[in-house]
C-alpha cells in the first residue's frame, strides 16, 4: 500500500490555501506590486465555499487511509523494535523504528559514524537491524 494519504492531506492543504486566498491573497499581491493577483483572488471568493468542502474531502479520505495504513500494521502484527549494530564498531543500541517515515541516516552513539542503508535497501533498520522496517514486514514497498 503506497502512502496515498500523504497525497490526500496535501490536496487538503491547496485547497484551503485556495479557499482562504480572498484573505491572505490581497495582501500577497500589494506586497508584490501586482493588482491583477488581487482580481484574480476576487473571483475564487465566489468558490471558497467549494475549496473548503474539497479541503474536508481530502482531510477526511487522508485521514482514512493513515487509520487504514496503521490498523494494517497492527493486524500484521509488524515489530516495531530493532536491535541496530554499527559495521564499524560493533555497539548494539535497540530502537523503535518509524511508521510514517524510513530512516536514511543513524548515528551510532558509540562511535558517531552515520551509517547509510546498504545497497538494495531502503533503510538502515533493513540493512543493519535485527528487524527489518515496518512496512516491509507488512509487505509493502518501504518508502513509496
Amino acid at each position: 500500500m503506497s502512502d496515498t494519504y500523504k497525497t490526500s492531506l496535501i490536496g487538503s492543504g491547496f485547497a484551503f490555501l485556495l479557499a482562504t486566498s480572498c484573505c491572505w491573497l490581497p495582501w500577497v499581491a500589494i506586497g508584490v506590486g501586482g493588482v491583477g493577483l488581487a482580481g484574480f483572488s476576487a473571483g475564487l471568493e465566489k468558490y471558497s465555499g467549494l475549496f473548503m468542502g474539497a479541503g474536508f474531502v481530502f482531510l477526511a479520505l487522508g485521514w482514512y487511509q493513515f487509520k487504514k495504513k496503521k490498523s494494517k500494521m497492527k493486524e500484521a502484527n509488524i515489530v516495531l523494535i530493532s536491535e541496530v549494530t554499527c559495521p564499524e564498531c560493533k555497539h548494539k543500541a535497540v530502537e523503535e523504528m518509524p511508521t510514517n517515515a524510513c530512516q536514511y541516516f543513524y548515528e551510532c552513539e558509540n562511535c558517531n559514524v552515520v551509517l547509510k542503508p546498504k545497497e538494495g535497501d531502503c533503510c538502515v533498520f533493513c540493512s543493519y537491524g535485527t528487524v527489518v522496517c515496518p512496512p516491509i514486514q507488512a509487505g509493502d514497498n518501504c518508502c513509496a
